[in-house]
């Protein structure tokens, strides 16, 4: 039987849950057929940052990097994962993400935390880290 308190709790993640999940899914989807030029500038671009990355093919790269997104789209769809588990995926990846905006040159205005015209989309990053570590905080508050 489900407790009440559950319900609230999956009530709260709901929109969390769906909001980021289908940003996933679309950006999984998206790069499911990328080109060679597409692949090999997101392997460039990640490789800056974490280099081993520039070892891999730029086709495979973006084919696991899809399937990552995907992966972590249907943790936070799929109702009936744990919170803990979809905010666990969806923090690894942002933490990633993250590092990729701290560490690009040219992502941030100089001494500052505020991203540049270009460093808007990554700065994004720290929104799903936020509800990544919320939805962990909100599993680990089930289960209690």
């Amino acid at each position: 039987m489900v407790s009440c308190g559950t319900w609230r709790s999956a009530a709260r993640q709901l929109p969390l849950r769906l909001t980021t999940g289908a940003f996933f899914l679309s950006s999984g989807l998206s790069k499911r057929g990328a080109d060679e030029a597409t692949a090999e500038g997101l392997q460039q671009f990640a490789a800056g940052t974490y280099p081993f990355l520039g070892d891999l093919d730029a086709q495979k790269f973006v084919r696991v990097l899809s399937a990552g997104e995907l992966a972590i789209a249907a943790t936070l769809l799929v109702p009936i994962v744990p919170a803990v588990v979809a905010g666990v995926a969806l923090t690894a990846f942002s933490v990633g993400t993250v590092g990729l905006y701290l560490r690009t040159p040219g992502m941030r205005e100089e001494g500052s935390l505020r991203p540049t015209e270009q460093g808007i989309a990554l700065a994004k990053d720290f929104w799903l880290l936020g509800i990544g570590v919320a939805l962990i905080a909100e599993g680990v508050k089930e289960h209690r």
